[in-house]
């Protein structure tokens, strides 16, 4: 099995569109941001789709595809927290949240322990969430008319990121102090 199959090509052109949106999205470009935003979404939905189906799963795919999922939307909450179409204060609690997991996963490393990583349906909630909220800054920035329901989308996902973090914590407590 290559590791440069179709999945992960999808995978870095994901990666590769993440400076090119960004751009868009500080020159206030929406209509193109938003198809750039599409276009990566439909790759992360195709390079999964694609890896199961023709059993082309690979390590670096598996590293790379959630590796590319946050480049993107790091850059995505950082560029609209920029140009002031989301509150800063939302984009501290979303990269605050997976700060502290990656430090979990690494001090659980460190002490010979390797999670399986399983996201919860929390977690998934969270992303689903964060995606909405882009979306929805995004529209905004296109028809008026989306403000207000960016302006929900911002706290809902404040809410659902900071319990997802706690869930993390309190799983990554439970698994140090030798509990399951």
């Amino acid at each position: 099995m290559q590791a440069m199959n179709l999945p992960n090509i999808l995978t870095l052109i994901r990666v590769l569109l993440t400076p090119v949106f960004v751009i868009l999205i500080i020159n206030k470009y929406f209509e193109w941001a938003l198809l750039t935003f599409a276009i990566a979404g439909i790759t992360d939905g195709l390079d999964g789709l694609i890896a199961r189906l023709a059993h082309q799963r690979t390590e670096l795919g598996a590293y790379l595809d959630p590796i590319a999922d946050k480049l993107l939307t790091f850059a995505a909450f950082i560029s609209l927290a920029i140009i002031e179409m989301i509150p800063s204060w939302l984009v501290v609690i979303v990269i605050t949240r997976d700060f502290i997991i990656l430090v979990g996963f690494l001090v659980m490393f460190l002490t010979n322990y390797h999670p399986k990583i399983n996201p919860s349906l929390l977690s998934k909630a969270t992303t689903t969430f964060q995606i909405i909220t882009i979306l929805f800054a995004l529209l905004a920035g296109l028809f008026p008319v989306f403000k207000q329901l960016s302006v929900l989308s911002y706290y809902l996902t404040g809410i659902i990121t900071i319990l997802s973090g706690a869930q993390y914590v309190y799983i990554g407590t439970r698994i140090l102090n030798g509990r399951k």
